[in-house]
């Protein structure tokens, strides 16, 4: 969120990125917040449906908005919230894929059942294990964890069962070579 008000573009942002690995479309050029013709007495919802009248700007918040909404009723600094302006908050929304939920806890059981989130998880599980991003003759070893923990569910005991028992965990590479002028030790 901003210091002063909820974000939807940015959670909803963040859950395509953090959960589902899914970066929306980059933003028109010349393109800075919501545009000032809007209804600045309006809820930030009616103010965001307004913003995405343009098409230029619904390219990219039709994916965002309608999964950030869904955490409205959280204010700046997470206090539950019924009303936006004295409006009630609608936190209905829509996951990417058509998955449409109510609330907050409608949306988590959404991007819980998305088809993206394990893999996802996995991918960030699998980079923050080794500490490094993968070269392009990893990718058969990296393929393998992913049927493995495909073929699971996803289930977290059986990614670290099969990050951990995968040679591109528990081998380490070949030792650097000796800097010139200098012998090996015993």
């Amino acid at each position: 969120s901003n210091r002063t008000r909820t974000s939807p573009v940015k959670r909803g942002k963040w859950v395509l990125e953090e959960l589902l690995c899914s970066a929306p479309p980059p933003p028109p050029p010349n393109v800075e917040g919501l545009i000032e013709d809007v209804d600045q007495e309006a809820s930030l919802r009616q103010r965001l449906e307004q913003h995405r009248a343009d098409p230029a700007c619904a390219s990219c918040h039709l994916h965002m908005d309608t999964i950030g909404f869904g955490l409205e009723r959280f204010d700046a600094i997470g206090a539950y919230r019924t009303e936006d302006q004295g409006e009630p908050i609608d936190p209905a929304g829509q996951l990417i894929g058509g998955a449409d939920f109510d609330d907050a806890v409608g949306m988590a059981r959404a991007v819980r059942n998305h088809p993206k989130l394990g893999p996802c998880m996995l991918h960030k599980i699998l980079i923050y294990a080794m500490g490094r991003g993968f070269e392009a003759e990893e990718q058969c070893m990296v393929d393998n964890i992913t049927e493995a923990s495909s073929t699971a569910d996803y289930r977290p005991a059986a990614i670290v069962d099969a990050i951990v028992s995968s040679p591109l965990f528990t081998v380490r590479g070949a030792a650097p070579p000796e800097p010139p002028g200098e012998e090996a030790t015993p």
